[in-house]
C-alpha cells in the first residue's frame, strides 16, 4: 500500500474517531448538563498537556530528521572517498590502476543495485558488499610503491579506503529504525491523552467545533506518520538515495 494512502487513511481515521466519540458523548449527556461551564483547572491542564506534547513531538521530529541527515552524509562520504580512490590510483602502473578501479566499480555497482534493496527490505548490509570492499582495501594496501611519487600517493589512498569503510559501517548502523519502542509508546499515549483532553472541554456538536477537533486529530496523526516515515533512513518514503554514488559513478546502476 502506498505510504501517501496510509497517511490519508490514518488522518481520516483520526477525524472519524473524534467525530464519533463527540456525537456519542453528546447523545449520552444528561439534559441538565451545563456545557458552558468548564473548570479552570481543566483548561489549565489541557493547555499544559498540549504544550508538553508539542515539545515532545518537536524533539522526536528533530531526532529522526538528524538521523536521516547523518545517514545521507555517510552515503556522501562513502561515495566521495571511493571516487578519490579511483582517481588517485592514476599514479600507479596501468595494471594496478585498472584493478583498483574495476574493484571500486564492482563494489559501487553492488551497493546501488543489490545492497540498497537489502537495506530497505531486511535492514542490513550484505556480506558480498563487505567482501568487495575488502578486495579494494587489499588492492590498495598490498601494493608496494616503486617510486617516491607512488609512495606519496600510497598513504592518502589508504586513508580514503579507511574513510569509505568507516562510512559504510555508519550506514550499516543506520539501516534500521532509530526511534526506541518506549519513545513510540510515549508518543502514541501522549496523542491519545492530548486528543482525549479535547472532550474534557465539553466540546459541543457544532460544525465549527467538530471541524476543529477533526483537524487537530488529523494534524497529530500526520506528525506521528512523519516521525515514522523519517525513522528508517533507507527504507521508507523520504529515504536516503543512491544519488551520491550515481553522480560520481554514472555507470554503476547499469
Amino acid at each position: 500500500m502506498p505510504e501517501w494512502l496510509v497517511l490519508t487513511l490514518a488522518m481520516l481515521a483520526a477525524c472519524v474517531v473524534v467525530v464519533i466519540i463527540t456525537l456519542l458523548r453528546h447523545r449520552a449527556a444528561s439534559d441538565d448538563e451545563d456545557i458552558t461551564e468548564t473548570p479552570d483547572v481543566i483548561e489549565y491542564m489541557t493547555m499544559w498537556i498540549g504544550v508538553v506534547y508539542a515539545i515532545v513531538l518537536g524533539l522526536a521530529i528533530a531526532g529522526v530528521w538528524e538521523a536521516r541527515s547523518a545517514a545521507e552524509a555517510d552515503v556522501q562520504t562513502e561515495a566521495v572517498a571511493l571516487h578519490e580512490v579511483s582517481e588517485r590510483a592514476r599514479v600507479y602502473p596501468a595494471d594496478v590502476r585498472d584493478r583498483i578501479r574495476a574493484d571500486v566499480n564492482a563494489y559501487v555497482g553492488h551497493v546501488v543495485t543489490t545492497e540498497w534493496k537489502a537495506m530497505a527490505d531486511h535492514g542490513e548490509v550484505t556480506d558480498r558488499g563487505t567482501e568487495l570492499l575488502d578486495r579494494v582495501r587489499a588492492d590498495v594496501t598490498d601494493y608496494e610503491p616503486r617510486s617516491d611519487f607512488e609512495a606519496q600517493a600510497y598513504q592518502p589512498l589508504v586513508d580514503q579506503v579507511a574513510l569509505a569503510d568507516q562510512a559504510r559501517n555508519a550506514r550499516a548502523q543506520s539501516t534500521g529504525a532509530t526511534m526506541p519502542g518506549v519513545v513510540w509508546f510515549g508518543l502514541i499515549a501522549g496523542a491519545v491523552i492530548t486528543i482525549g483532553m479535547v472532550f474534557a472541554l465539553q466540546i459541543r456538536r457544532t460544525t465549527r467545533e467538530l471541524v476543529l477537533a477533526g483537524l487537530f486529530s488529523a494534524l497529530i496523526a500526520f506528525l506521528l506518520f512523519l516521525i515514522w516515515d523519517f525513522d528508517a533512513p533507507f527504507s521508507r518514503g523520504v529515504a536516503a538515495s543512491t544519488d551520491p554514488f550515481l553522480s560520481l559513478f554514472p555507470g554503476a546502476g547499469d
